[in-house]
């Protein structure tokens, strides 16, 4: 039974980060502030690194993002809980982390 929760968690999640995905696709942010207009729960952490609250507020997505360039990188997804243990300023990016969770589909 808890290999299905978690199954059905993660399908959630994806669902949820899909839907970002589009929206911030679309985005043509200048700055900062422009981004925490559109997602204002948003915590901007540094210049160039952003914290979205993902799943109602579950999990967080630590980005790291060039207005310039109009690129954003990924760096970490975690639970809250998790976030706590990490610093959104430095955290990169790990393969590893995320071994075996694509094609969830």
């Amino acid at each position: 039974m808890k290999g299905r929760v978690d199954f059905r968690h993660r399908k959630a999640v994806k669902a949820i980060l899909d839907a970002w995905h589009s929206e911030v696709s679309k985005a043509t942010w200048s700055n900062s502030s422009e981004l925490k207009q559109q997602y204002r729960s948003a915590s901007i952490v540094s210049a160039e690194r952003v914290v979205f609250n993902i799943k109602g507020n579950d999990h967080r997505l630590v980005v790291a993002i060039s207005y310039t360039c109009q690129v954003l990188l990924i760096k970490w997804l975690g639970t809250h809980r998790e976030y706590d243990q990490i610093d959104a300023r430095e955290v990169e990016y790990d393969k590893s982390r995320y071994a075996g969770t694509a094609n969830t589909n």
